[in-house]
């Protein structure tokens, strides 16, 4: 009997390991669950990452706390997160900035292949233009004139190189045959107070982050980046509409360290899909100029192909470098 007992007993963790399951996984989350965001606190990504946050913490009764780590255009949260362990305690929520762009730019502390895990992408966001009251114009026609009147003598700003937005004025650049600086800031925040003091005449932000200003006369809306008008903004003009397929769009997506064990991948990209779907948050989202476009974590890997490929075009023309 006591030997039967013995092999009993040596024989239950051989099943478990044949079962697959990794350690600790039917409980996860046991504990508070952080998400990194490479941007700044009150930045449309932080306000994204909350809500899903907190669907997160209804959802399974744990903490989620948001850690935003600003500058370097992303690089300092993407690194912080690359070296986390990978136990599904340690999130990161990307951009098409820090997920595609500066790895395009150049050398960075990360690879977005091999050191992430995909979940899920979240939302994919317009960008609208927006100037300065002072600034003599009213729409992307008389933006443009103004810039060819004074080449070299207008700013962009950004919430860092590599980012986005970055992009976007290039895009403006090239496509409006114009000369203009770009002016890069550490974060949404702070390019927004760039623009709302003066400081630099205009800039490409989210819906949500340029309408609070605009509706408080901060700041003048002259037309959204989407190749066609937003359902919330109906009477502001496309980009493409004066300038012919330009598309000035972000988007967000959640991943993992890569070794992250995959019953938690799929557990966390099951709640994020679920959270998105609900109808009270997505029209949260969708009134704020966000599309819900929750997927798997294959249908994001195929995403980002894409995207890569639109990036290098335009990072190709505009004959960029990398500022790291």
């Amino acid at each position: 009997m006591r030997l039967f007992v013995i092999a009993f007993v040596l024989s239950l963790p051989a099943t478990t390991a044949q079962a697959g399951t990794p350690p600790n996984a039917e409980a996860y989350p046991n504990r508070p669950i952080r998400i990194i965001v490479p941007n700044t606190a009150g930045s449309g990504m932080d306000n994204v990452t909350r809500m899903i946050g907190q669907g997160l913490t209804e959802a399974w009764g744990q903490q989620i706390v948001v850690d935003d780590r600003p500058g370097a255009a992303g690089l300092i949260g993407h690194e912080t997160a690359a070296k986390a362990a990978p136990d599904g305690y340690t999130l990161l929520f990307s951009a098409s900035s820090g997920a595609v762009i500066n790895p395009l730019l150049g050398k960075v502390p990360y690879d977005q292949v091999r050191d992430f895990a995909p979940i899920s992408l979240v939302v994919t966001s317009i960008q609208l233009l927006s100037s300065h009251p002072s600034v003599a114009a009213t729409n992307v026609e008389e933006l443009l004139a103004l810039a060819r009147s004074r080449p070299g003598q207008l700013n962009c700003a950004s919430s860092g190189s590599g980012s986005s937005n970055h992009l976007a004025c290039e895009m403006l650049k090239i496509m409006g045959h114009v000369d203009f600086v770009h002016v890069p800031f550490k974060g949404t925040v702070p390019q927004m107070i760039g623009v709302v003091s003066g400081q630099v005449q205009f800039a490409f932000a989210s819906i949500p982050t340029t309408m609070t200003h605009v509706k408080a006369g901060k700041l003048r809306a002259l037309a959204q980046g989407g190749p066609s008008r937003s359902r919330v903004l109906p009477d502001l003009p496309a980009m493409a509409e004066t300038l012919p397929g330009f598309q000035a769009l972000t988007w967000y997506a959640l991943f993992v360290p890569r070794a992250t064990p995959q019953a938690i991948v799929a557990r966390l990209n099951a709640e994020v899909v679920k959270i998105l779907a609900d109808p009270a948050l997505a029209q949260r989202l969708v009134n704020q100029g966000l599309d819900p476009a929750p997927g798997t974590p294959a249908e994001l890997t195929a995403y980002m192909r894409e995207e890569t490929e639109r990036f290098s075009r335009i990072i190709k023309l505009a004959g960029l470098k990398a500022a790291h």
